[in-house]
């Protein structure tokens, strides 16, 4: 005998195992899914919404159908022409950084600003360790502005003294809070930034990441191995091996400027089309067309120099000779 349909939400993914929370309730029920629902691009992830059955008789649920997704966290595998889905409908991307040790890397910034534009996912950009900012090492206000083209929202605080209040930007922790409340995120950011100290702070120390040992470098690793969701008091994390990667060799260089929109509109003004956009390039938008002089130049220039440095990397191996990554 079968029941009622029911709605759930997908919490991990474990081979062809699922954990699914019911709809309006805190039970989480194991459930398998039907075979057509385990392989291929549409197979379930983490994040999905979905139908399951029961059987009352053999006490188990059977996904039986999932709901059209908002977005998906994805690479793609060249050889193959497909993509390969860690998880779904993510409402924010946060991507926290250190303006200490380690120290701040804008060009990893950009490269998780390009995942987010390509995933349809809402980026978020935190400055953590501000107890131990040095303005002339890492200048706040230029990072915030040069990211205002893309809407991105930024903010600062210090994990280690939550306390601390917003001194360079018009956003700190409690701003920060009322705008992950309610929603689904995924935090990103370099080991050592701070993540496990900033989830703790955030749920009010119920919510623990356990890292590998810290080794020589001071670089903790987390060790999450399955897909998951966490629910943390006044929101929820997504948490996926299928999303650490900094590489970016999955894409196709001819597209990598659709993936940097703010760079769009200056590159369609280049005399020539393939313009590679280095340098003294004849007829370049970005070399001949702006005054390097200025503040809102040298913004454009350091999205430039993320793109090319991403492009040179991408295009160094030919598309078909790419190998597929998980």
């Amino acid at each position: 005998m079968l029941g009622k349909l029911k709605r759930g939400k997908v919490y991990r993914s474990s081979a062809r195992k699922f954990e699914v929370k019911l709809e309006g309730s805190d039970t989480l029920i194991v459930a398998t899914a039907l075979g057509k629902l385990v392989k291929g691009e549409k197979s379930v992830v983490v994040g999905d919404w979905v139908e399951v059955e029961e059987d009352l008789a053999k006490k188990q649920w059977t996904i039986m159908n999932v709901e059209k997704r908002h977005n998906e966290i994805f690479r793609l595998l060249v050889r193959e022409n497909k993509k390969k889905v860690t998880a779904a409908n993510c409402d924010l991307m946060v991507i926290l950084n250190s303006v200490s040790k380690p120290a701040y890397k804008r060009g990893l910034v950009d490269r998780f600003l390009a995942r987010a534009h390509q995933w349809n996912i809402t980026p978020l950009v935190v400055f953590n360790k501000m107890d131990e900012h040095d303005p002339e090492k890492v200048d706040i206000p230029f990072e915030r502005d040069r990211l205002l083209p893309l809407g991105v929202e930024c903010f600062e605080y210090s994990a280690k003294f939550p306390d601390y209040q917003h001194q360079f930007l018009d956003k700190g922790i409690s701003e920060f809070v009322e705008r992950i409340s309610g929603r689904t995120s995924i935090f990103l950011g370099q080991s050592g930034v701070g993540k496990s100290k900033t989830i703790s702070a955030l749920s009010d120390g119920k919510i623990v990441l356990k890292s590998k040992n810290i080794g020589k470098s001071g670089k903790g690793a987390h060790t999450t191995t399955w897909s998951e969701i966490v629910d943390c008091p006044n929101f929820q994390m997504v948490d996926s091996p299928g999303i650490r990667s900094y590489s970016m060799d999955d894409l196709n260089p001819a597209e990598l400027i659709e993936l940097f929109p703010d760079l769009e509109g200056h590159a369609r003004n280049c005399k020539f089309n393939d313009c590679l956009h280095l340098e003294a390039t004849k007829g370049c938008s970005f070399w001949e067309g702006m005054d390097l002089s200025t503040r809102e130049s040298q913004m454009v220039h350091t999205r430039l120099e993320s793109f090319r440095r991403i492009h040179q990397e991408i295009s160094e191996t030919p598309q078909w000779r790419k190998k597929n990554r998980s």
